[in-house]
C-alpha cells in the first residue's frame, strides 16, 4: 500500500478550532475532520483546488462552542456525514453512526475509529491506518484534556479513553487535537504521555479527575446553540446555506476571494460594473480591455471610490487577476457588498475568445487558438 497522505490543518481564530483534511493522492478521495460551519466555503476551496473528492465529514464529537459544518459539506459534495451512535435518537443528518473498531475509508487508506468517552459520551478519536497520527477530538489536547463537567462528561471516563486507547498507540504517533488556545499544532504519543500537566507523568486516575474536577471554567458561550445545532449535523432550522451570492455564481476561493468566470461576465456585461484596474497603456495595449470597462488603476483606487457606481455587481479586473484580487478585497472593506475578481483577468479572457476593445492604432493580440 502507498503510505503516502495528504494532509491540511485548518484553524478557525473564533473557536480556537482544528479542521483536518486528509486525501489519498492515488484516488483523490479524502475526508475532513471537524469542519466548522463558518469556515464552509474556505474549506471547499481548499478541496476543490487539491483536486480532491470528499467521501465523508466526521466528527469527533457533538462540540458546545462552534457549529459543525457537516451538514453543508454533504450538501456541497454529497459527502456522507459521520459521528459517534451513542448520542443516540437525537442524531439527525448523519448516515455514518460509528461503533468502536468501525472503520472509514478513503481510497487506499483508512481511519481506524477509537471511542474515547469522558468529555462526552460520544467522544471519538480517528486513528490512521499505520497509527502514524491520532486525531483525538477533545479527549486528548496538546498539554491538556477535555473538561468533563457537562454534556455526559465523566473524569474517570475519559482517564480510561486516553491511557487505553490513545496512548497505546506507539511513541511516534502525532497528536492532531480538535482545539488549542495557545498556537501549538501537534504533540505524540510519548510527549503527552511524559509532559502532559493532567495525565502525564504517570498521573494516577484519582491525580486525573482531581485536577478535572477542580478546573472551574465558565461554560462556553455558544452551548445553549452549539450542541442542539450539532445534533442536526449543523443544519441551520430555516435549512438555508449562508453567504451564496444572489446576483451570480461567485466562487470563494482558498485564498479568501471571490471569483467569477470569464464566460458568465461575457453573458451578463449589462448587467454590471466590470471595473479594469491596470495602468492607461495596459488597457489599449496588445491584451485591450472589456467592452464598457471603468479604468481606475489600482494605486488610484481608495481615492477613486466615489467614481464606482453601487447599483451593479462590481467585476474587477487586471492582467491575470492579481491586482483585480487586491481591489475586490479594497472594494468589500469600502462597504461593496457586491463584488468579485475576474478569474484569470485579461489572459483567460483573450484566450476564451471573449471580444475586447482597445485604442485605435494599438497593436493586436494573436488569434486565441
Amino acid at each position: 500500500m502507498d503510505n503516502s497522505l495528504i494532509l491540511r490543518q485548518l484553524y478557525d481564530t473564533t473557536s480556537s478550532t482544528y479542521t483536518y483534511l486528509l486525501g489519498d493522492p492515488v484516488s483523490r478521495e479524502a475526508v475532513i475532520i471537524d469542519p466548522v460551519f463558518d469556515q464552509h466555503y474556505r474549506d471547499l476551496a481548499l478541496i476543490g483546488e487539491l483536486g480532491l473528492r470528499l467521501v465523508a465529514a466526521l466528527d469527533t464529537h457533538c462540540h458546545a462552542d462552534h457549529v459543525t459544518g457537516s451538514w453543508l459539506m454533504a450538501l456541497a459534495t454529497a459527502c456522507r456525514v459521520g459521528i459517534s451512535r451513542r448520542y443516540g435518537s437525537a442524531l439527525k443528518n448523519a448516515d455514518l453512526l460509528f461503533d468502536h473498531g468501525d472503520h472509514v475509508r478513503f481510497g487506499q487508506r483508512r481511519l481506524e475509529v477509537r471511542a474515547t468517552p469522558g468529555h462526552t459520551d460520544g467522544c471519538i478519536t480517528y486513528v490512521i491506518d499505520d497509527h502514524a497520527m491520532a486525531f483525538t477530538g477533545d479527549a486528548l489536547l496538546i498539554r491538556g484534556a477535555g473538561r468533563c463537567d457537562f454534556q455526559q462528561g465523566n473524569a474517570g471516563i475519559l482517564y480510561h479513553s486516553i491511557i487505553e486507547q490513545i496512548f497505546s498507540l506507539p511513541d511516534a504517533c502525532l497528536i492532531y487535537p480538535a482545539h488549542d488556545y495557545s498556537g501549538r499544532t501537534v504533540s505524540s504519543v510519548a510527549e503527552e504521555r511524559a509532559f502532559n500537566p493532567r495525565i502525564g507523568g504517570q498521573a494516577s486516575e484519582r491525580d486525573f479527575v482531581g485536577f478535572m474536577e477542580n478546573l472551574q471554567l465558565p461554560h462556553p458561550k455558544l452551548l445553549e446553540i452549539a450542541v442542539p445545532a450539532n445534533l442536526q449535523s449543523g443544519k441551520p432550522a430555516d435549512g438555508k446555506v449562508p453567504g451564496r451570492a444572489d446576483w451570480g455564481p461567485v466562487r470563494h476561493t482558498y485564498a479568501g476571494l471571490l471569483e467569477i468566470e470569464p464566460d458568465w461576465l461575457s453573458e451578463h456585461l449589462n448587467e454590471v460594473q466590470v471595473l479594469d484596474v491596470r495602468e492607461r497603456e495596459e488597457f489599449d495595449d496588445r491584451l485591450g480591455h472589456i467592452p464598457h470597462a471603468r479604468l481606475i488603476p489600482l494605486a488610484e483606487l481608495r481615492n477613486r471610490l466615489a467614481e464606482v457606481p453601487r447599483d451593479h455587481p462590481v467585476i474587477a479586473v487586471c492582467h491575470a487577476g492579481m491586482r483585480s484580487g487586491q481591489a475586490s478585497v479594497i472594494l468589500l472593506k469600502a462597504g461593496f457588498e457586491r463584488v468579485a475578481n475576474l478569474r484569470g483577468g485579461m489572459l483567460l479572457w483573450q484566450q476564451s475568445g471573449l471580444p475586447v476593445e482597445r485604442a485605435l492604432g494599438a497593436r493586436a493580440s494573436p488569434t486565441p487558438p
